[in-house]
């Protein structure tokens, strides 16, 4: 091998090393603190936070978030944040530093509980109607006369438009085999489904015909979604609730959900109604009403007594999953995964 070639091979691998520990020592050297810690945070509290610089590099330009959504009007290497109105649940702090073409992330965070304890309502049945058991419901919701429905499962995912009273199924779309699907909600006459794992959602119009669809971005999964009239909520099976721009998709920022003893995990289908969340906790009997803009559950609806009424429930699979809201005539509907029963209920407060 001609020398100078294999010098220039040397000075190459070296000059990838300096470039990578060059790298390394950029992401190691900033962190960031909480200059006023807590066991506990109230309204009227503020945070204050520094980045930490620890071989004086420097930064040209840092970009501050909370709970991935960026707060304006934050710059430089410290933030002082007051809490009044903000979310509860764990606020992740980031700040992300730019320095000579490169960039790195650094957070630090800090744990808001509800200071309410949720009330707990019971429900009576208003009617029964047929539901197919072949659909592994995952989404539900009513537009104008209309349900439409989302069911899972691998090889057997569909999006469809039922017959209430009948539970006939007036239209069906299959997806790909490979798709499991989950979610679903109506906004501006666009019905949005969400697949599980596929990070990726699908759009149609009123009568089902494909005309788009867009990519998660930190949320990984998709299981329940919603709106509000402007925007998509949508649950990633962990606490979060993500607000996502139906025009751009992009993620806006997100709850968690909580109450006054702990955040909740597997929140599920979502339903808006009169400005608050349903949603329903995977493999939990209840539906919780949460408060859209701190996260707090308000109350949970106790349906127990429920399932008892539906042979094919089952607690590891079959679970309660299904809030439908009838705005034209005031009705609220739920059902299950593969229950041949859908029930119409009044909360009884």
């Amino acid at each position: 091998m001609n020398w100078r070639y294999s010098l220039s091979l040397v000075l190459a691998a070296l000059s990838l090393s300096a470039c990578k520990t060059e790298i390394d020592r950029f992401k190691d050297n900033y962190a960031l603190e909480i200059n006023n810690p807590k066991s506990s945070w109230s309204d009227t509290d503020s945070v204050e936070l520094s980045l930490t610089d620890e071989s004086s590099m420097g930064v040209d330009s840092v970009v501050w978030t909370q709970n991935a959504a960026r707060i304006d009007g934050a710059s430089g290497v410290s933030l002082s944040r007051k809490l009044t109105n903000q979310p509860l649940g764990k606020l992740t702090f980031k700040a992300k530093v730019y320095k000579d073409g490169m960039s790195t992330t650094v957070s630090a965070s800090i744990k808001r509980l509800s200071n309410i304890k949720p009330k707990i309502y019971n429900y009576r049945i208003i009617n029964t109607y047929p539901h197919p058991t072949e659909s592994y419901t995952q989404g539900l919701e009513f537009h104008e006369d209309k349900l439409y429905e989302s069911t899972g499962q691998f090889k057997e995912s569909d999006v469809r438009i039922t017959d209430v009273e009948t539970g006939e199924t007036l239209k069906k779309v299959e997806l790909p085999l490979s798709q499991f699907a989950e979610g679903l909600t109506i906004l501006d006459n666009k019905v949005y489904q969400l697949t599980w794992k596929s990070r990726m959602a699908y759009i149609y119009d009123l009568e089902l015909n494909p005309i788009g669809d867009f990519a998660y971005n930190e949320s990984k999964e998709g299981w329940g979604l919603t709106n509000d009239g402007q925007y998509l909520y949508k649950s990633d099976g962990t606490s979060k609730i993500w607000k996502i721009d139906p025009v751009t998709f992009r993620e806006l920022g997100y709850i968690e959900v909580v109450d006054n003893q702990q955040i909740y995990k597997k929140i599920n289908e979502l339903e808006w109604i009169d400005g608050k969340i349903y949603a329903n906790v995977y493999q939990e009997n209840l539906i919780f009403i949460i408060d859209p803009s701190s996260g707090a559950v308000e109350a949970a609806i106790n349906l127990n007594s429920l399932v008892k009424q539906v042979p094919e429930f089952s607690g590891d699979d079959n679970v309660l999953n299904g809030i439908a809201y009838d705005k034209m005539n005031n009705r609220l509907f739920v059902t299950g995964k593969r229950w041949s029963k859908m029930f119409e209920i009044e909360i009884l407060r």
